[in-house]
């Protein structure tokens, strides 16, 4: 089959052909049509993880997918064989095997049956960013009338995490550049502010006292991140999904910080499926790309630029 491999650290990617797997106790194997691309997965191929999990190489890229079970293995019992579905990969050790390949094994725990009416690319955009969304989210406890700030709002996460924080009712403000700003709107933010400027004057002229709750999907360190959280009245609640909380300093103002960890897990995947099939969550895929061309895809959410979600289909 052919996959998207990192094969030693410090080298590029690679498309290879290797051995179909097969699945263990507990697994899924899917023949893969579709798999979203996340920032996780320029860690892993960067070596990032290392000393945390072990490298088995070669290792497959990528951690979400859809398409159909091909086989399962022993005590699996939630889905069959030909039934259409989309997963996660969870992240353990070791590090090797991902959805950007023809076949991909998944655990059970993560795979839920993808709802009709729901094609494969939307599916495989919900896993990782929709679970990290959903989390943030109900770390922040949006109230009707409160009002959100969302830094990082373009991305996969931030289009997830407007939409659930808009339909709790608060007022999201979102950052982006001007272009992004009808898209945003579209997605429920209520304003969007330019992250080139000094976002101080921009949030304040929306929320005076500050805003309720911050969701930060950018910021790698608390130093940095400290400077957003002062747009946050005190009492309020932050949110980084990149694990820069200081939640001792922050609790001196009497702000909640969680660092946030996605958990895109059977029951949580299947809740948000049902929420794409109802049309009360919108998948905001803004590119597809053959196989032959992921590490493009890849290249695009390294350096920043890319918009909403960014979908490998398989089959090209």
């Amino acid at each position: 089959m052919r996959a998207v491999t990192l094969t030693e650290f410090g080298k590029p990617l690679s498309l290879d052909e290797l051995a179909v797997p097969e699945p263990g106790p507990g697994q899924v194997r899917v023949r893969v049509t579709a798999a979203g691309l996340n920032a996780f997965d320029n860690a892993v191929a960067g070596g990032m993880m290392q000393g945390m999990v072990e490298y088995a190489f070669p290792v497959v890229i990528g951690r979400d997918a859809a398409g159909v079970v091909d086989a399962v293995g022993e005590d699996v019992t939630e889905v069959a064989v030909g039934d259409e579905v989309l997963g996660h990969v969870l992240l353990g050790s070791p590090l090797r095997e991902g959805t950007l390949a023809e076949y991909a094994l998944l655990p059970a725990g993560a795979v839920v049956a993808k709802p009709e009416g729901v094609d494969f690319v939307t599916a495989a955009a919900l896993p990782l960013a929709g679970a990290a969304a959903y989390a943030a989210v109900d770390a922040v406890q949006p109230q009707p009338g409160a009002t959100v700030l969302i830094v990082g709002a373009t991305g996969g996460v931030g289009s997830y995490a407007i939409q659930l924080a808009a339909a709790r009712g608060s007022t999201v403000i979102a950052t982006g550049l001007p272009e992004d700003a009808q898209r945003l709107r579209g997605l429920g933010a209520t304003e969007v502010v330019d992250y080139r400027e000094p976002l101080e004057k921009q949030v304040r002229s929306f929320a005076p006292d500050g805003v309720d709750g911050l969701i930060d999907l950018v910021n790698y360190d608390a130093g940095a991140l400290g400077a957003v959280t002062a747009l946050v009245r005190d009492g309020g609640r932050v949110a980084s999904t990149m694990g820069a909380a200081d939640t001792d300093a922050l609790a001196a103002r009497k702000i909640t910080a969680t660092n946030v960890m996605a958990a895109p897990v059977r029951d949580l995947l299947a809740q948000l499926a049902d929420q794409v099939a109802s049309g009360a969550l919108k998948v905001d895929v803004e590119q597809v790309l053959p196989l032959r061309d992921a590490t493009q895809g890849l290249d695009s959410l390294a350096a920043g630029k890319a918009r909403g979600k960014i979908v490998v289909k398989i089959e090209d």
